[in-house]
């Protein structure tokens, strides 16, 4: 019964996906998430260049696929609608290489402020020079671009404080000096994060770890399902799994399902989403927590961000937006269902205030 429920949540998310397929460089089209956020009417009178409507911002993301990057593509819609900005859409679908050539199509196309969403500093760091040196802005999200782009603004997860939220519960539940596994991939700058994280807590409590596995790619749930399904063939003692990043834990459960003798194995992961709820309260579910943000209101957050960089407004060079934990028992004893629920229990998920101004009419979601 649990390998048809967690075929069906990812069967649901791949229709989900298969629809966003299309929504490539240059395409606005709106993002269906189902996630409407509200808008903060603005008291104040807006700066240049938004005193003016259709100024021309892109995003250039590694890949616009799984939930976590469709709610993040959403909140950055509706917040630049709310600005009155014309938004670009580039998307790379996990290619790095064209990653780089569309960040050069947005600079030739004119615009004055760009979003660059994941991706490697390689492929990245002399398209985001260029951009700087050629005045437009530029916010990167969750790309360690700092050595070698200075002058570009950071934004990111609190990725230490997820990772640690959600291995204090994993001590809590499975103790010291058990054999536990390990999915993630190594060279994205937030799966790193949580990787040293990781490797702390390994030595602090001893525990075992009998594999690491996972690969992140533009279907990274079912590449990575296989090779959790020999893994845990392979290493029969093992107690729990540690998989920071949403995808790679529904690919864990897909994996799981596949090994009989597994079912007391316990799932930890990351980010948060309606199919995730689903899959986490499903009876009998393995996904026993995870750290999160809502991913609608980073996106949001991120334009934003953005937006007082233009303006010349922005203090800070590095913004960092605060997880929660989501265990599997919360949402059940609350009855959550989704992600409406879930902010409606957590008001700490909304940071509408966060990179905000009195001119700026703040999405919240």
């Amino acid at each position: 019964m649990r390998f048809k429920k967690t075929a069906a949540v990812l069967a649901s998310a791949a229709l989900l996906t298969l629809s966003l397929a299309g929504c490539s460089q240059g395409d606005a089209a709106p993002t269906k998430t189902g996630d409407s956020g509200s808008v903060k009417e603005a008291t104040g009178k807006a700066p240049a260049p938004f005193d003016q409507k259709g100024v021309k911002i892109a995003i250039v993301q590694q890949s616009g696929q799984g939930d976590y990057f469709q709610q993040y593509l959403n909140g950055t819609r509706q917040q630049a609608e709310a600005l009155g900005v014309n938004l670009s859409v580039f998307d790379a679908q996990g290619d790095n290489a064209k990653q780089a050539s569309q960040l050069d199509q947005a600079i030739s196309s004119g615009v004055a402020g760009i979003i660059v969403r994941h991706g490697l500093p390689d492929t990245l760091c002399k398209g985001v020079n260029d951009a700087i040196d050629k005045g437009i802005f530029v916010i990167i999200y969750d790309v360690e671009i700092q050595e070698c782009a200075p002058k570009a603004i950071q934004t990111q997860q609190s990725d230490a404080q997820m990772a640690s939220l959600v291995l204090d519960q994993m001590v809590k539940d499975v103790g010291q000096g058990v054999e536990v596994g390990y999915v993630n991939f190594a060279g994205i700058a937030p799966l790193d994060r949580r990787d040293v994280v990781w490797n702390e807590y390994v030595k602090k409590n001893d525990w075992d770890q009998k594999f690491k596995t996972g690969n992140f790619t533009n279907s990274s749930a079912t590449d990575t399902a296989p090779m959790v399904t020999a893994a845990a063939r392979a290493n029969q003692g093992i107690k729990a799994i540690y998989a920071p990043y949403d995808e790679f834990a529904k690919g864990t459960l897909t994996g799981l399902d596949q090994v009989p003798g597994t079912e007391d194995v316990k799932v930890y992961g990351a980010d948060i989403s309606n199919a995730d709820i689903e899959l986490m309260t499903a009876e009998g579910s393995r996904w026993v927590a995870t750290g999160a943000t809502d991913p609608n209101a980073i996106g949001a957050a991120v334009m934003r961000t953005l937006a007082l960089h233009m303006a010349g407004q922005l203090k800070e060079t590095t913004v960092d937006f605060p997880p929660i934990l989501v265990t599997q028992q919360m949402l059940r004893e609350k009855s959550i269902k989704n992600m409406e629920d879930l902010r409606k229990a957590e008001p700490a998920l909304n940071i509408s205030d966060v990179s905000s101004a009195d001119w700026i009419p703040a999405v919240t979601f």
